[in-house]
């Protein structure tokens, strides 16, 4: 039995009438009657009652149409849902990010992403940059938001926001009320950084910085998320330089201060395995650039 032969049951069952049904079909009505035939043979069943005057469903025929008209249905949602898997419309997507990613683009990324696309399900990890790397290569997560740089042939990587630095102090500081601060000034404060292994590039940015105003940092404390550096500058453990970005994530007892001294950009960038993409990473690689490039547009302005 093909599904051919369902369609052409349907048919003469709906219209009761062969040469309609073979109108209907496009087809000529002797092999419409022929397949009809083939098909009882094939069921071990009547399907119709057959007069000159009359076409009837048997009882048989009558359940046998529900059950048809049922497969018919399943199929047709099947391939439905198979064009929007290919379309990258449908399925579940794996999203690694760094912490400070919450407090910047990330959101509007998300928020586009789930507009265009809602029936896409995404499962979120907040992750280091080393433990994304190694999720994707574990393929755990399918993309990730990291702090560059990256060295991995196997996977590919764009930056999407670059955004200077900011000097993060306990409410109490004395340098608390100015409205930017040196960082020359800060050279004898206690400073709490994250570990290097973690986040490499950020942590090179702000060790080079500070040795370009002719002074290593002294770290007093290490931390792995960005939420903990700031919660322990409120508890006045140190000082912290930080993305800008951090501003959005309001503490009390922390301030923001510029700094007066120019300052490199940290990157954010979007990563993920270069040679095993799908559909669902491709669509959300494309709104990942449609909303950095509206950032860069709007900066411009």
């Amino acid at each position: 039995m093909e599904l051919r032969h369902l369609r052409y049951f349907i048919a003469v069952a709906e219209e009761l009438h062969f040469g309609r049904a073979a109108d209907r079909l496009q087809m000529a009505q002797p092999p419409l009657s022929q397949q009809i035939r083939q098909l009882e043979t094939q069921l071990g069943f009547q399907l119709f009652h057959r007069t000159k005057r009359s076409v009837q469903l048997t009882t048989a025929g009558r359940v046998f149409l529900r059950e048809a008209r049922r497969i018919l249905s399943q199929l047709e949602q099947a391939i439905e849902t198979g064009r929007q898997a290919s379309r990258g419309e449908l399925g579940q997507l794996a999203i690694g990010f760094v912490s400070s990613a919450s407090y910047s683009i990330l959101p509007k990324i998300l928020s586009g992403f789930r507009h265009q696309l809602p029936t896409v399900e995404l499962a979120l990890h907040e992750l280091t940059t080393d433990q994304q790397l190694r999720w994707l290569r574990d393929g755990r997560i399918d993309v990730g938001f990291v702090r560059p740089p990256i060295d991995d042939d196997s996977l590919g990587i764009s930056t999407i926001l670059q955004e200077p630095l900011v000097v993060a102090l306990p409410q109490a500081h004395p340098f608390a009320t100015a409205e930017s601060v040196s960082l020359r000034s800060l050279s004898s404060e206690s400073f709490i950084l994250f570990p290097r292994q973690l986040a490499p590039g950020l942590y090179d940015q702000i060790i080079a910085l500070c040795q370009q105003m002719e002074f290593s940092p002294k770290v007093v404390q290490e931390a792995i998320q960005m939420q903990t550096i700031v919660s322990l500058v409120a508890a006045e453990i140190g000082i912290a330089i930080v993305p800008i970005s951090l501003q959005n994530l309001q503490r009390t007892g922390v301030v923001y201060r510029r700094l007066q001294e120019p300052t490199p950009k940290a990157a954010i960038a979007v990563v993920w395995k270069q040679h095993e993409s799908s559909p669902i990473v491709d669509r959300f690689l494309e709104a990942v650039t449609q909303v950095a490039q509206a950032g860069i547009q709007t900066e411009t302005k």
